[in-house]
């Protein structure tokens, strides 16, 4: 293909966009899945008569079970092909929905979502392999652009979808509503996907897989534990992360062995790749764990119905709306170091903010700098990813895609965790009120109290206390939001230093040059 092809075939075309549709609806399901669950944890709290970190594992294990399949993915879609796998992944996030709704316990609803995420942790590697397939890696850059159309729509539609859902009808409908979606997007992939032609070519790595996915389900499992035990000190967290520990560490000795491991640590001597990833992963524990805690600011310090809260979260899928097309296209055209640095700024001043948050902070300004954060979030995650996999050659793009997944899906686990154990800890750290307990027998503090009376003012009859001390817990808890904040904040300016090292002059993409000299026989796949 020459240059002056493949500038006229930079645009994508009808054929590129029907197999997108596909994508797309997909990866919506996917994402939607946990913004919607994220501001139904109050509900479920209620609900289940189940404490928050309880709660958070309806989050935490869709996010386990992600992080364990994705290494697989890449084999499997080898082996039986994208289109029949990615119909399987969809059928199973399908299922896993209804089951979803019928759970009785909170047990159960956390079973349910492993298998919703069996199913969903495929849907976005195999969406990437086809929608590369189909476009062509010379336009990785719209590519990307066109695969955060679900990134824009989860954070706006979510929230908002979620919270209507909940006060219209109940809990159950934010997983039921995925049964028709599901159907719709099963018939357009039979119908859209081109048909399969699987042809294995690696041998499948069975003793990485028997460490790598147990060892990164133990670890995440070890840290995700910590919001419930709060401390490092209980065998519940100690225990599984340091056997999870032992498995990863033993995994990055054997992989360098094998000509095909699982996961290909080689990768990480491009420069590029190392420093797009360790950049991501800082970002993902600020921004992702921190995200977790805008909505239940809105819910639980300002009282606000999740239909409310998720309409105040808009703002930041909407900035994001605004910059991530024009980053996409700009990522083709120049190097991210230029960009990445202007739109990490945005993310620091927005998260500014939430570091000086009260119980009466305007939200004009609370908007405002939700909007001026998704402006930068649109403008970093997906330019980063470009960086790394334009410097890959064809041949590297799925090992390289699976590894950045890996590393964002414990960073998110990661971020997850520690922000909840350090607002857990400034929560309770607020006075007891005498005699005051909640349904589980536990003491009750003034913080935990006015947020129980925020989001359910016929508890004050229960308890007559004074407004005055329903203010001072309110403020007691607005703090210790604002302090979990100060930490988000850190990071986030922490990020600037792996960010400086980011490419700062134009480089080949050595894709590009595969598929001019005919190297790239094999479709390229990204996982």
């Amino acid at each position: 293909m020459t240059q002056q092809s493949i500038a006229t075939s930079d645009r994508l075309d009808a054929s590129v966009l029907k197999v997108a549709g596909v994508v797309v609806i997909g990866a919506i399901m996917s994402i939607l899945d946990v913004t919607v669950v994220s501001v139904a944890l109050p509900t479920f709290q209620r609900d289940f008569n189940a404490s928050y970190a309880e709660v958070a594992w309806t989050m935490t294990a869709y996010t386990l079970a992600l992080a364990t399949v994705i290494p697989l993915s890449g084999w499997a879609a080898d082996r039986f092909g994208t289109k029949r796998l990615y119909m399987i992944a969809l059928a199973l996030f399908t299922i896993g929905s209804g089951l979803c709704a019928t759970a009785d316990t909170i047990g159960q609803l956390i079973g349910y979502r492993v298998l919703q995420g069996l199913g969903g942790g495929m849907l976005m590697p195999l969406g990437m392999t086809i929608m590369t397939r189909a476009a062509g890696p010379h336009r990785i850059g719209r590519l990307m652009a066109v695969l955060g159309i679900p990134m824009l729509l989860g954070p706006i539609g979510g929230p908002i979808l979620g919270g209507w859902l909940i006060d219209v009808a109940s809990w159950h409908w934010i997983f039921l509503i995925n049964l028709p979606i599901g159907v719709v997007a099963l018939v357009y992939a039979a119908m859209a996907l081109p048909k399969d032609n699987p042809e294995p070519s690696e041998s499948f790595d069975f003793l990485g897989m028997l460490m790598l996915s147990p060892g990164l389900a133990l670890f995440l499992y070890g840290v995700s534990s910590l919001p419930e035990t709060g401390t490092f000190t209980d065998a519940e967290v100690w225990a599984p992360m340091l056997v999870g520990g032992a498995l990863l560490v033993a995994f990055v000795v054997y992989s360098f062995r094998p000509r095909h491991p699982l996961l290909d640590l080689r990768l990480f001597a491009n420069r590029n790749l190392t420093i797009a990833t360790v950049t991501m992963f800082v970002f993902i524990i600020a921004f992702m764990g921190a995200g977790l805690l805008f909505p239940s600011y809105f819910l639980q310090i300002r009282g606000e119905t999740t239909l409310a809260a998720g309409l105040l979260m808009a703002p930041q899928g909407i900035g994001a709306m605004v910059t991530m097309p024009v980053a996409g296209m700009l990522a083709d055209r120049m190097p991210v170091g230029r960009t990445v640095p202007f739109a990490l700024a945005l993310i620091a001043l927005g998260f500014f903010t939430f570091t000086q948050i009260d119980p009466h902070t305007s939200y004009v300004l609370l908007c405002g700098s939700l909007f001026v954060m998704g402006l930068g979030m649109g403008g970093t995650m997906m330019p980063i990813m470009t960086s790394a996999l334009k410097t890959l050659s064809a041949h590297e793009v799925a090992r390289g895609s699976t590894l950045v997944n890996i590393i964002q899906q414990i960073g998110g686990s990661v971020g997850a965790a520690m922000m909840s154990v350090i607002l857990t800890n400034e929560l309770n750290g607020s006075r007891l009120i005498p005699g005051a307990t909640d349904p589980n027998g536990e003491p009750m503090t003034e913080a935990g109290l006015a947020i129980a009376v925020q989001q359910q003012p016929e508890l004050a009859q229960q308890f007559p206390v004074e407004p005055s001390l329903i203010e001072r817990g309110l403020d007691f808890a607005a703090n210790s939001f604002a302090t979990t904040f100060w930490v988000a904040f850190a990071l986030v300016l922490a990020t600037f230093i792996p960010a400086a090292f980011l490419p700062r002059r134009r480089e080949p993409s050595h894709l590009l040059d595969d598929q001019q000299s005919g190297q790239a026989k094999a479709p390229v796949i990204i996982h």
